[in-house]
């Protein structure tokens, strides 16, 4: 994708990670018994979880540090191939997330969302601040 500014392109990846948070906070409540699990709903989540999860990482081009608020950390840019390794495993975990709420098993989706969760955390951990 190509942003006229940076500061589309930082609105372009926080609505993109907004909307797949969105999502798999879903799938979340599901997994750990805080809504009924329901494998026609687990499926369109994730679905649009797997889907987004190729978005936002256009919008984390060069110079895009700055030009509006952002929780970004500066060593997205300065370790861009960690970076890029975390995106891409979240990739590959959200389609085997999608994979498992296909299957209608509640313990499938346990499993792949866990996995997922903490293919989250492990970027947010290194590139996202407070």
């Amino acid at each position: 994708a190509q942003f006229a500014k940076a500061e589309d392109a930082i609105k372009y990846r926080q609505s993109a990670l907004f909307v797949m948070g969105q999502h798999f906070s879903r799938l979340g409540a599901m997994a750990n018994g805080r809504i009924p699990f329901d494998a026609k709903a687990a499926q369109e989540n994730a679905d649009v979880v797997a889907d987004m999860a190729k978005l936002p990482w256009a919008g984390f081009g060069a110079g895009t540090d700055k030009g509006a608020p952002t929780k970004a950390l500066p060593e997205v840019w300065t370790e861009q191939a960690k970076f890029k390794d975390h995106a891409d495993k979240l990739q590959v975990e959200t389609v085997k997330l999608a994979a498992a709420t296909k299957t209608g098993s509640l313990d499938n989706l346990k499993t792949a969302f866990g996995a997922t969760a903490s293919s989250c955390k492990a970027c947010h951990d290194n590139f996202r601040g407070k």
